[in-house]
This record gives C-alpha cells, sequence and structure tokens, in this order.
C-alpha cells in the first residue's frame, strides 16, 4: 500500500511540473494532465482518508499543526485550480458555456503556484518517510558520510538554482495575483526541459526548505534532551 501511495505522490508532482510547461506541452496535454492530477489527488486523499479523521485527536505539536494547516492549504488551493480551469477550457471542458475573462487565469495561475510550493511543502513534511522508503526499495539501509555531504550539496545547489529561477519567472507577483497574464508567463518562450527544471528547482527550495528545518524541531524530549534525531 506504501509503494501505491508513493507512485500515485510521485506521478502527481512529475505531472504538476510538466502542467507549468503549458507552451511545451500545449493546451490539450495541459487540460488532460491537469485532469489526471485531479483524479489522483482524489485518490491520495481517499488512501489517507484516516488522516482527515484524527486532525482533532491526540496530542498537538509544531509539526501536527504545520502538516495540518500545509495539508488543508493544499486541499483549498487544488479546489480553487480545478474550478479555475473550467471556464478557461478550451478542450476537456469547451462544452460548458461559461464566461470567462483575464481575472480567472490569473487566479488560476496563482492557485498553480501555489499548488506547486504547497506541494513542496507537503513532500518536505514528509521527506523523512519517503527517503526510509526509497532506502527499503533500494536496499541502501547504511549511513555513508560520504553520500550524505553529497546529498546536502545538492540540496544547496538545488535551493540557490531555484531561488534564482524563482527572481527571473517573477514567482512572487504569480503568488499575490499582482501579475499581468502573458501567456502562461513565458515571454522568451524558453526551451520545455528548462521549464521543467525551473520549476522542479522552485519546488526543491521548499522540499529541502522544510526538510532541513524540520531537523531542528525535535520530536521528542524528555529531561530537555532529545532522545532521537533523524539523520540524512
Amino acid at each position: 500500500m506504501m509503494l501505491v501511495r508513493l507512485s500515485i505522490d510521485l506521478v502527481m508532482t512529475i505531472l504538476m511540473i510538466i502542467e507549468m510547461a503549458y507552451h511545451s506541452t500545449g493546451n490539450m496535454f495541459h487540460e488532460i494532465f491537469g485532469v489526471t492530477i485531479f483524479i489522483l489527488f482524489i485518490i491520495h486523499n481517499i488512501l489517507n482518508r484516516k488522516w482527515y479523521q484524527s486532525i482533532f485527536k491526540g496530542k498537538v505539536n509544531i509539526r501536527r499543526v504545520l502538516t495540518t494547516i500545509i495539508n488543508l492549504l493544499l486541499l483549498v488551493t487544488m479546489a480553487v485550480l480545478v474550478i479555475s480551469a473550467v471556464p478557461i477550457s478550451r478542450t476537456v471542458f469547451a462544452f460548458i458555456p461559461i464566461e470567462n475573462g483575464i481575472i480567472v487565469r490569473q487566479i488560476h495561475v496563482l492557485a498553480a503556484y501555489w499548488g506547486l510550493i504547497l506541494i513542496g511543502l507537503h513532500i518536505g513534511m514528509h521527506w523523512i518517510m519517503i527517503i526510509g522508503a526509497a532506502r527499503k526499495l533500494t536496499g541502501i539501509t547504511d549511513k555513508n558520510k560520504i553520500r550524505t555531504v553529497a546529498l546536502r550539496v545538492i540540496a544547496v545547489l538545488i535551493i540557490v538554482y531555484g531561488v534564482q529561477a524563482s527572481l527571473d519567472r517573477n514567482v512572487g507577483s504569480k503568488l499575490i495575483l499582482y501579475y499581468t497574464f502573458d501567456n502562461w508567463g513565458q515571454n522568451s518562450n524558453p526551451s520545455g526541459m528548462k521549464v521543467l527544471f525551473d520549476h522542479l528547482t522552485i519546488m526543491g527550495i521548499y522540499i529541502a526548505g522544510t526538510h532541513y528545518i524540520l531537523k531542528l524541531i525535535p520530536k521528542k524530549k524528555t529531561s530537555g534532551k532529545v532522545l532521537h534525531k533523524e539523520h540524512l
């Protein structure tokens, strides 16, 4: 079951990044991938329905509060993304006679970029679990200092490049709706691979940042000392 969940999450993440390369995929595939993401998101929530049942149960801590906020915001963002997609659809929902305008497209872009960031935060919150599952599948269970240093260097490079990509793509203005829609925000029409890599690293900022910030928050304490500290 864990493998199924991770596979669904991986496909959703890949498709979400591909969705940002609108010019490369074209409108038809953009809409088809969008519907696919929505279906997988519903399946993801059904498989994790017990989480909703336990929101108000158990002890409250920083990690749990952050996880709840991020998950609920992601749920709202995905709903806005789908609702705003219907009026501007030219393929999948073209049969629905709804007036659309620039503001709807702006809202769609707003939800898309917030969705990208929230997915990054969501993955970052569960990165230890993901790495644990990956190690189990690959049989890599030993701790290696060289590998650890290499992974941290890669994380730093991803964050540095992701910050630059965020500035180049004017992500900040897209996140506050202070953005004039310009055909999916690609004036220079860069290559599809660069668009994908840019948005992958933008998401990577929040995955890596969340993961390493959470490492500073102890899970359990006794007599003021940390009992267990995760290592990657």
